[in-house]
């Protein structure tokens, strides 16, 4: 069977990797639970407005051109968590604005996951099965995943209409808070959409995040 996931490494040089990651250390997490609502978007057509954007300008040329063709810009955010304490459930990416306004689901063209780190666990697990209400962190009852392991300076990419997740810090379902894992799972997430997804922000609209400009 043909992998659902793509992997590029090392995905960028290797200086802007290290400036990236040292940015992405340095910011306060005292709002983790928060880091999935700040999305930001970046328009191609515009110049980069930070470090992680001067990173997607680059991660873009790993897509194959057919997954390129017609992307207007990428949405991103910061994926900060504790595999002790997995706080997302298994999911598809959509544009949420436009599903609570009116119900409809639309999804990127292609989702995709830059690693900083190495952690305890926390492989992103992708399926084509749907997430299951049923079952602890929404996990699709057949388990039949691509599994990716966190690696510094790896990328991962698939298609947005995908179902993923994070496995816990045993490589588990999230189900139970295990005991505090010392170190963080950082990583950044990027969207590539045909349009703007509504409600997303470009990041030089906010105070969010400054430290990585």
């Amino acid at each position: 069977m043909k992998p659902l996931v793509t992997l590029r490494e090392p995905a960028l040089p290797a200086a802007l990797f290290r400036r990236l990651r040292r940015a992405v250390e340095g910011l306060s997490d005292a709002r983790l639970p928060q880091g999935y609502q700040a999305t930001f978007w970046f328009d191609f057509t515009r110049p980069p407005g930070n470090l992680v954007e001067q990173a997607v300008v680059l991660l873009r040329e790993h897509l194959p051109a057919s997954r390129r063709r017609g992307v207007a810009g990428a949405e991103w955010w910061l994926s900060r968590m504790r595999t002790s304490n997995v706080q997302v459930d298994f999911h598809r990416d959509r544009d949420n604005a436009l599903y609570d306004a009116t119900g409809r689901t639309v999804t990127p063209r292609t989702s995709s996951v830059l690693y900083l780190n190495r952690c305890r666990g926390g492989l992103l697990a992708v399926t084509a099965e749907p997430c299951d209400p049923r079952n602890p962190a929404l996990a699709p009852s057949r388990h039949d995943f691509d599994l990716v392991a966190p690696k510094p300076n790896r990328y991962v990419f698939f298609d947005g209409g995908l179902t993923h997740g994070v496995l816990d810090a045993k490589n588990q379902l999230p189900a139970e808070r295990l005991p505090r894992e010392p170190g963080l799972r950082l990583a950044i997430a990027v969207n590539y959409w045909h349009r703007r997804p509504r409600a997303v922000p470009r990041y030089a609209e906010t105070r969010r995040l400054r430290g990585l400009a």
